[in-house]
C-alpha cells in the first residue's frame, strides 16, 4: 500500500514537470531578490542636491539595465537552453563586457578621482548603460 502511494506520487511529480516548474519559480525569486538588493544599495530615492538629474538618470538607467540583464539571463538559461547556446563565440565575450562594465561604473562613482567630475561621469555611464541595454537586447533577439 505504501509502495503504491509512493509510486503514484513519483508518477504525478514526473507528469507535472515539477523540476522544471521549480526552476522557473526559483529563477523568478532570484530575480526579485537580486533586484531588491541592487535597489537597496543604490537608493534611487535619495538624490544628490546639486546633481539630482544626473544621479537619477544614472541610478535609473542602471536599475533598468540590471532588470533587463536578469531577465535575459533567466530566459536564456531556462527557455532557450543555456547561455552558451544563446551567446556563442564572440557574442559571449561581448556579453561578459556588457555584464561587468555598467556594474564597475556604478561602483567606481564613489572613488576620489571622479569627485570633481561626477556630473559628467554620471551622464557618461547613463549612456553606457543605455548602450548595454541595446546590446543585450540585440544579442538575445538576433
Amino acid at each position: 500500500m505504501v509502495v503504491e502511494r509512493a509510486e503514484i506520487i513519483i508518477y504525478l511529480i514526473k507528469m507535472a514537470n515539477f523540476g522544471t516548474i521549480l526552476e522557473y519559480i526559483l529563477g523568478i525569486v532570484f530575480i526579485i531578490l537580486t533586484f531588491s538588493i541592487a535597489y537597496a544599495y543604490l537608493k534611487p530615492h535619495q538624490l544628490h542636491k546639486r546633481r539630482a538629474l544626473s544621479t537619477l538618470l544614472l541610478k535609473g538607467s542602471y536599475l533598468l539595465y540590471f532588470l533587463i540583464l536578469l531577465f535575459v539571463i533567466y530566459f536564456a538559461a531556462l527557455v532557450k537552453g543555456g547561455l552558451e547556446s544563446v551567446f556563442m563565440g564572440i557574442e559571449f565575450f561581448t556579453f561578459l563586457v556588457v555584464l561587468f562594465v555598467p556594474t564597475i561604473g556604478i561602483f567606481a562613482r564613489k572613488l576620489e578621482q571622479f569627485r570633481k567630475k561626477r556630473e559628467s561621469y554620471n551622464y557618461f555611464f547613463t549612456l553606457v548603460n543605455a548602450l548595454c541595454i541595446i546590446a543585450l537586447l540585440l544579442m538575445y533577439f538576433i
